[in-house]
Order: C-alpha cells, then sequence, then structure tokens
C-alpha cells in the first residue's frame, strides 16, 4: 500500500462522511475473525473512519493465537506482546447496522505497518483463492445457511425461548416480532435472504443467504452472524451458534454452498466433468478440511450419525447425511460449523477443489442411501485431534495456507485441546454454547 492508495483510502471515507452521518452513525465496527472462530474488533468513531482507512488501526498479531475463550498460547509463529499490524476497512463493504443504531460495520484486512498484506489474514486467504480461480479462467459463487439457537436470558443454562414444534409455524408466532425484527434488519443492510424457518432442536431457526463472491460470502456470514446477536439481545434473548447447545441435542451447523463458473456456464448445473472433479477433490481432502470447517471441540459432538449431520466422507444427489450433498445447481458442504473461521472455509474447499481438477481426480459413486446403513462408508474424524493430525499430512491444504498460518492453525487446535483434555461432553457443550 503506497501513498497514493492510502490517499485514495481517505478520500473515499471522507466522501462517505456526509451520507454516515446524516444516517446517524457514530461509531464504525472494524471486524475480522480469528482461527478459533471468534469474530473480533477493533471500533473507531465516524470522524476517525477516513484516518483508519488510510493509516489502520493498531491490533496485536497476538490474537492469530486466542483460543475460543480468550486464553492466548505461545504458538510457533504467533504469539507474544511484540510487533502490531494495522486493520484497514474494506470500504466497499461498509454497512450501516440495522440492529445496532448508531453503529456501521466494515470487514478489515490485516497489514503490517508498511502496508503489506500480513500473510497470516484470513481474509486474504479467501481473496487469494479467489485469485486462484480467476487464473484458470474460473469464479465461485459461495453462500452460508446460518444456524442459531435462541435462550432465555439471564441464566448460563440452556433454556430455550420457545415451545413450538421442530419446523412449526407455532415458533415462529412465539417469536413473531423477533423474527420481522431480524429479517427487516438483514434487509436494511441489503443481505437478500433466500429463507428463513424454525429447524428441528429446541429454539433453532436457520436463515439462508444468495449466492456471492467467495470473499462477499464470507462477509456476508460475518454480517449475518452479529446481525442475529444484535437483535436477539435487544429482544432480551441469547443466540448459540455453538455446534452443541446441549450434548446429545442437534446441533447448529454452517453449511457451505458452492458452485463453479466458467464463461457464464455453471458448471454444476448438469454436473459437468470440472465440477466433477473440482467435487472429488474436496472430498479427497475432506477429512483434513474439518481442522478449518469443523475447528473446536465442540463441532465433534455434533459430527454423530442418525443427527442429519454428514458425518460420512461420500456424497450424494440430495443426500442430507453424506457429508457432500449435489443439489441442482451447487454443491452443499454439510459437515461444517459457525465455530470455523468462513474465510478459511472457502479459501480451503477452493484448494481442495482446485487439486481435484488439476490431478483429474475421479468421484466414487454416489450414495442414495443413508450412510450409517452400510457399515463401511468412511467416517470423517471423531475426534477434533485426528482432524489435526489429518491436517499435518494434507500438503495441498498446508501449502495453500502457507507454513506460518498452517503451523498456527494448529498450535490454536492442540492448545484447546490441551485446555480442556479433561472436560466430559456435557462440559465442552457448556463452555462453548454462549462463546458463538
Amino acid at each position: 500500500m503506497d501513498s497514493a492508495e492510502r490517499d485514495q483510502r481517505f478520500d473515499r471515507a471522507t466522501e462517505l462522511f456526509d451520507g454516515l452521518n446524516a444516517r446517524n452513525v457514530s461509531v464504525v465496527a472494524l471486524t475480522w475473525v480469528d482461527n478459533s472462530g471468534i469474530t473480533r474488533t477493533k471500533s473507531v468513531p465516524l470522524r476517525r473512519l477516513a484516518h483508519a482507512a488510510a493509516h489502520g488501526v493498531g491490533a496485536s498479531p497476538v490474537f492469530d493465537v486466542f483460543l475460543f475463550d480468550d486464553w492466548i498460547i505461545q504458538g510457533r509463529f504467533a504469539g507474544g506482546p511484540v510487533g502490531d499490524l494495522r486493520l484497514h476497512p474494506d470500504l466497499d463493504r461498509l454497512t450501516v447496522l440495522a440492529g445496532q443504531p448508531g453503529w456501521a460495520w466494515a470487514p478489515a484486512d490485516r497489514h503490517f505497518q508498511s502496508g503489506v498484506p500480513y500473510p497470516m489474514d484470513q481474509r486474504l486467504q479467501a481473496r487469494k483463492a479467489q485469485k486462484n480461480l480467476a487464473d484458470k479462467g474460473l469464479t465461485a459463487q459461495a453462500g452460508f445457511e446460518i444456524e442459531w439457537c435462541v435462550g432465555k436470558s439471564g441464566t448460563d443454562d440452556w433454556v430455550p425461548a420457545t415451545s413450538g414444534s421442530a419446523y412449526g409455524h407455532a415458533r415462529q408466532v412465539e417469536l413473531s416480532d423477533y423474527c420481522v425484527d431480524l429479517l427487516n434488519a438483514l434487509d436494511q443492510q441489503d443481505v437478500e435472504v433466500l429463507q428463513f424457518h424454525p429447524e428441528y432442536a429446541a429454539g433453532q431457526f436457520e436463515v439462508s443467504t444468495a449466492p456471492e463472491g467467495l470473499v462477499a460470502a464470507a462477509d456476508t456470514a460475518v454480517l449475518v452472524k452479529e446481525t442475529i446477536r444484535a437483535v436477539t439481545i435487544r429482544h432480551g434473548l441469547r443466540p448459540s451458534f455453538s455446534p452443541k447447545v446441549v450434548n446429545g441435542g442437534v446441533g447448529n451447523g454452517g453449511h457451505l454452498h458452492l458452485s463453479l463458473w466458467r464463461d457464464g456456464t455453471n458448471l454444476f448445473d448438469g454436473f459437468q466433468d470440472e465440477a466433477r472433479r473440482f467435487s472429488a477433490g474436496v472430498l479427497a481432502h475432506l477429512r483434513a478440511l474439518c481442522a478449518v470447517g469443523c475447528p473446536s471441540l465442540a463441532s465433534y459432538l455434533r459430527l454423530v450419525p442418525n443427527t442429519w449431520a454428514a458425518p460420512f466422507v461420500a456424497w450424494g444427489e440430495e443426500n442430507r447425511e453424506t457429508a457432500l450433498r449435489l443439489i441442482k445447481d451447487n454443491l452443499e458442504i454439510k459437515c461444517f460449523d459457525l465455530t470455523a473461521n468462513p474465510y478459511l472455509v472457502v479459501a480451503g474447499v477452493v484448494a481442495a477443489g482446485l487439486d481435484g481438477i488439476a490431478t483429474e481426480a475421479v468421484l466414487p459413486e454416489g450414495l442414495n442411501v443413508d450412510p450409517a446403513l452400510l457399515g463401511d462408508v468412511q467416517r470423517l474424524p471423531t475426534s477434533l485431534k485426528e482432524a489435526v493430525d489429518e491436517f499435518e499430512k494434507d500438503t495441498v491444504l498446508t501449502e495453500a495456507f502457507g507454513l506460518e498460518l498452517a503451523g498456527t492453525l494448529t498450535d490454536v487446535r492442540r492448545g484447546e485441546m490441551e485446555r480442556y483434555k479433561d472436560a466430559s461432553p456435557q462440559g465442552i457443550a457448556n463452555i462453548t454454547r454462549w462463546r458463538y
């Protein structure tokens, strides 16, 4: 980032000032998502936005080794009190927050003080994946399904805020004003919602958003989650995006939908050869990808058979218990959850898919039955340790992320394992319930 670009960023933010001020914006939250999947932030008064856009806001690189509970470890490539990065807001995605009056939001890219992009910045990984596709004449459209449970406030125990049936309209009736306020807030923030409905677990809902480019889709996932959080709290309730709110219950997923395009043609429409090879690559690397898309101890309380969590290394057309579900015009990766960093998710999936194209990987036969009935279908990892071991052996993914980021991801995962090595499954559910 040279002086000319800094001046351009300053001028752009200055031009935005009057419009934001007229909409009563006082503060702008600059967010990034760390390696444990927590959205972190630094905020600036509106009058400092131009300075932040040009020169950034200071943030320690130590955040790369924060665990989900704010415990800090010493990693091999990050950690300690020394060093400083700069958060630069992406003004193209600047959004006035309907659920937080007086606030606006912008996702931030992390740079060194010199202006050079920070190689362990997670949003940068999604940008790189987008470029890697473009270099091969491809683009991708992606979107996340966001699932969450709404609980009563005033307690750290799980007390669902509704008593209505799974998928039942009664649940929406009980929280009718809340649901309307949420959907209105998303609409005012220009988030295109495809559908909204009650889900299976007690107090659980789901919202699906329209497909976008990779970086935009990850940005939207962050914005939707934080909007849900804001609206829920303003209604005197508590949201949980944790993979398991209660051990033994149905968990919250964060499914990724992705389509691949060449010359304006969706390659998943008709499941063309490149789409098949891309899918084969994702499937081949999926056990290792779990360290990215199912990155918490709580993730493995969710990834069990007969709960529609798709814990099998398999694909099928409209099969909701295979990890990859082929839909008419896109691929749904069903095993991921919302403890994941969405920028790393899209980056990892693209790296795996492009490897499948490059190696002309062959997709095995799809399944049209519940894999649990067959008895011989390979499972996804059943523990975080197993997923991390797979990730460390996967040179495609570790090289795509780079030595420092890949190493730091495993350091954070192993730090979580060590910290909670004596916790029971219900203890893990309790610990993570309100962190996500």
